[in-house]
């Protein structure tokens, strides 16, 4: 018995064990590079060696801002798997009371470790000089520092802006891409060109500064034909951009021109040679807010103007006069006349009536459509359930293509990217498969066949992958895998019957489409490497070929 090992009463070896077990959170925003993410593994790793702990698991946010939990994959993480109980450690390390965040209201940071020291996981941080055990001065300490994470947070929100400002008053180009037509060139601190600067490509030494340059010769006709159209012609938005997609000419994204486009265009100042920054502002993570002319910062672009002055001005002219400002109570107002007068409402009625704003317009003051129409007691007899589950059919898109395209790299031996905002796989710049959700149809009787409905958005090439929802419109019924060469619009109709018309393969289940998708892509050749220039595809996916919305088909 001497060997023997003995357990007192009431001790919970498996507990015991795990206390010594310990997950680590690390965090860099960018322009916190002294907080690297080595720095802080090494400093939590030397802490966690002296307490004798061992890091068992890590969660992660590399170049994620502190102001809030939102962007932040690796904390909600975290907080989900201490709240599941799924959590196999006891103690998280943090390097310091800043990498857990910089939330500008300190009880939200107080608020998320409450969560984990409520199921049982206490929050250490490992470079504080105070040590987190609930006491007085540990409290203290701790909302002191937060507050002063805060507050510098802050502190730099003000100089970055301030000096933005500045910068843009000498003319530089502050910000992002830029328009139609214009072209953002890197000069060093004696104006000499080292560079164009790409769309995702930024300076590289905080001494280098950006102007702005004009694009190719065709886009400035482009943008002068637009000018001239508007104010001479005096065409309306959506016949600009009917044209520009009709002549096959994309905008800057490589897409096809959109009627909110064309006032963009129409009221940048930059094709007349002048810059203007700060017309809007975020701060701190905050709504964007729209700031008063007095607070703009003009400044000289020292670029060769595109469009004539005189023109511009008129054409601003015409944008003031096409702008009216109606406050909220008089566009429900006019909503209820229209309702009583044409007996129903939706998005034609109400674009289509004199006096009453855009479909958009009621989207921005009152959130949504349903919205404007519940504050005059109107039900629309449309179903608008399937709005509000449009984010887990956007999830269940980018899941389907996630998974097919590991299959086609295990398979094919292809490298396909995820595109179109998560739900279309391309390789080499060449759409191969898209997912779309065809939602199911109120069918009219019994006898009545059911139908599908699923929005096309702008896809014009590649296969189509359509899961069919049930009658409930909650769950997948099946699958259709439609070819690309369908009669191009903006919704794609099925039925049971239709399938052969369209030409298109029924699958049961996921597994039966990704063989049905291999089969297709090993016959038409997709599985060879491809050859393209990457350079061109992006102009050739940017040509519109819907020129004319068709009806069922």
């Amino acid at each position: 018995m001497a060997n023997a090992l003995v357990v007192r009463k009431g001790t919970n070896l498996a507990r015991r064990l795990r206390t010594q077990r310990a997950a680590q959170y690390v965090r860099m925003s960018r322009e916190l590079q002294r907080y690297s993410i080595e720095n802080q593994r090494a400093a939590i790793a030397a802490y966690a060696a002296a307490d004798g702990l061992t890091v068992v698991r890590t969660y992660e946010d590399q170049g994620r801002s502190g102001l809030r939990i939102k962007g932040r994959p690796g904390l909600i993480e975290l907080i989900e798997d201490v709240q599941s109980g799924e959590a196999d450690f006891d103690q998280i390390l943090v390097y310091d009371v800043s990498r857990w965040g910089r939330f500008q209201d300190t009880d939200e940071s107080a608020y998320y470790e409450f969560l984990c020291k409520m199921n049982g996981v206490r929050v250490v941080y490992c470079a504080e000089i105070f040590k987190n055990d609930g006491s007085f001065l540990s409290g203290m300490a701790k909302y002191m520092k937060r507050g002063m994470a805060a507050e510098w947070s802050r502190e730099l929100g003000v100089k970055v802006h301030t000096g933005h400002c500045r910068i843009a008053s000498l003319g530089y180009r502050v910000g992002g891409p830029v328009g139609y037509g214009l072209r953002r060139m890197m000069v060093d601190e004696s104006e000499h060109p080292k560079g164009q600067l790409e769309k995702g490509q930024y300076k590289a030494l905080q001494s280098d500064r950006v102007r702005l340059r004009q694009g190719s010769a065709e886009e400035a006709a482009v943008i002068r034909c637009i000018f001239d159209q508007f104010v001479n012609e005096r065409q309306s938005y959506s016949e600009i951009r009917r044209a520009l997609n009709d002549a096959n000419i994309a905008n800057h994204n490589g897409r096809p021109w959109t009627d909110g486009m064309i006032p963009i265009i129409l009221g940048n100042e930059n094709y007349i040679g002048k810059t203007v920054y700060n017309r809007t502002s975020r701060r701190l993570g905050e709504r964007l807010v729209k700031n008063p002319a007095h607070a703009w910062v003009h400044g000289t672009a020292a670029i060769e103007p595109i469009v004539d002055p005189d023109i511009f001005a008129r054409a601003q002219k015409l944008l003031a006069e096409r702008r009216v400002e109606i406050p909220e109570d008089e566009m429900l107002m006019r909503l209820r006349v229209v309702l009583r007068r044409r007996g129903k409402l939706n998005s034609r009625i109400i674009n289509t009536t004199l006096g009453l704003n855009h479909v958009s317009s009621y989207v921005k003051h009152f959130g949504s459509l349903r919205k404007a129409y519940s504050l005059i007691g109107y039900v629309s007899p449309r179903d608008c359930n399937w709005l509000d589950t449009y984010d887990h059919w956007a999830s269940e898109q980018a899941r389907h293509a996630n998974e097919l395209a590991e299959i086609l790299r295990a398979d094919l031996g292809l490298k396909p990217e995820v595109a179109q905002g998560g739900i279309a796989l391309d390789v080499g710049g060449t759409r191969l498969v898209s997912f779309l959700v065809a939602r199911r149809l109120a069918t009219r009787g019994p006898n009545h066949a059911p139908q599908w409905k699923a929005y096309r958005r702008q896809i014009s090439s590649g296969l189509l992958a359509v899961m069919r929802l049930d009658a409930t419109n909650k769950t997948i019924e099946d699958y259709v895998l439609l070819p690309s060469k369908l009669r191009a619009g903006r919704y794609v109709w099925l039925s049971s019957g239709s399938l052969a018309r369209h030409h298109g393969v029924h699958c049961p289940g996921m597994s039966e489409l990704i063989t049905a998708v291999t089969a297709s892509l090993a016959a038409s050749n997709h599985a060879a490497p491809t050859t393209s220039d990457p350079q061109n595809s992006p102009a050739k996916r940017g040509r519109s070929k819907a020129r004319s919305g068709s009806g069922r088909r």
